[in-house]
């Protein structure tokens, strides 16, 4: 019994240290992802471009590498990757000739190749999005003011359209540029319940209730919100936490913040800001708007005045405070994309044919250009995803 007893006090202490390195040993984390494609949708009437464009990113220094044309198409302004990462989705801007096409896409070259096309089921569609199980496709007609919604099959290919939504109703007090309803933008809410809409002609971010077994659309209640007579709001963007939503309108050059009630779908408006300086008095179109994804700032393109303006938004409240404002490079940034580490700004101007890359300051929100300039013909969109 004695000799057991000896053996027992010998094991365990023998086996404290172990049990020491076994709970203080860390298991090694995860290479973080730095590998990437990039694609660009551009337009090619009037222009030298093909169509889209892919390049190889590397988060870790911000450099891009071009793969050339992944896919050769007509006017794919919009482009965008659902979740899974294995298509691409483009809209074809080209009047009553307007598509919506699927591509496969290759993760190790890069390479597009185009499943199939179907009608946009309206003018000049400027807008695609994912509902959040990336099953279906949404997407925004500018010029007819309707939006439809796709599924998309399990070989990627969109399938017949589960909704169609035309607009109508009162209309801003801009002749020129609210001569109709002018869907601009399309998104579900985080929790998939709601597809909110920005329509430029109304004057108005239409709210609508998603059934996400269906893919089907039915106004909620109430079906709007009002912005100022003639704003003009372009797209919007929620704070990560969902809590706060911003709208950037592109006719008055504002950026509008609301709260956001996510149960009940609805909008309460808290404040209205110029992207522009007091002393600018020439022609601007705002036009991209994104929270970065710490839920700090907020950025908003100018084309006329081509910069972007950085805001402060307040945790607790929601609003703005103007930050800075700094040129973007080039003429008409119609769009700006965060890298996927956050790091990075890619500010496309369309009308100077290049992409300018900005490191982001984390702590102040504010932007430096690293010397990088892209040269891509009439670069309109810009979407990420990661390679293999």
């Amino acid at each position: 019994m004695k000799i057991a007893r000896r053996i027992c006090v010998l094991l365990s202490v023998l086996c404290v240290p172990l049990l020491l390195l076994s709970s203080t040993t860390k298991k090694p984390k995860a290479a973080a992802k730095t590998q990437y494609l990039a694609y660009v949708g551009t337009y090619t009437t009037k222009t030298n471009s093909k169509g889209i464009y892919a390049y190889r990113y590397d988060a870790a220094t911000g450099n891009f590498s071009s793969l050339g044309v992944a896919a050769e198409s007509a006017d794919p302004s919009f482009v965008a990757v659902p979740p899974n990462g294995k298509f691409l989705y483009a809209v074809n801007e080209a009047g009553k000739s307007s598509m919506v096409s699927a591509f496969s896409l290759e993760r190790k070259t890069g390479k597009l190749t185009l499943l199939n096309q179907l009608p946009a089921l309206g003018e000049d569609p400027c807008y695609i999005s994912f509902d959040k199980t990336g099953k279906y496709v949404l997407v925004a007609n500018y010029s007819s003011g309707s939006m439809p919604v796709f599924p998309i099959l399990p070989d990627g290919r969109l399938g017949e359209h589960t909704a169609l939504i035309q607009h109508g109703g009162s209309l801003g007090p801009n002749k020129e540029r609210q001569d109709g309803p002018h869907a601009h933008w399309i998104e579900t809410s985080r929790d998939n319940r709601f597809a909110l809409a920005a329509d430029l002609g109304l004057d108005e971010v239409l709210v609508y209730k998603f059934n996400a077994a269906k893919g089907t659309l039915a106004p909620n209640t109430p079906p709007f919100t009002k912005l100022h007579p003639g704003s003009g709001p372009r797209h919007i963007a929620f704070r990560p936490d969902g809590k706060f939503l911003y709208v950037v309108s592109e006719l008055s050059s504002t950026v509008s913040a609301f709260c956001y009630d996510a149960r009940a779908g609805t909008l309460r408006e808290l404040q209205t800001v110029t992207t522009l300086p007091k002393e600018f008095s020439g022609r601007n179109d705002t036009a991209e708007i994104a929270v970065h994804s710490n839920g700090r700032f907020l950025y908003a393109s100018n084309r006329g005045h081509d910069s972007i303006t950085v805001f402060a938004i307040d945790h607790a409240k929601g609003t703005l405070t103007f930050v800075s404002r700094v040129p973007t490079g080039g003429k008409e940034p119609r769009h700006f994309a965060f890298d996927p580490s956050g790091n990075y700004l890619f500010a496309e101007n369309q009308l100077s044919n290049n992409i300018v890359v900005f490191k982001i300051d984390i702590a102040t929100g504010g932007l430096n250009p690293t010397g990088q300039v892209i040269d891509v013909p009439s670069p309109v969109d810009l979407t990420f995803v990661a390679a293999e």
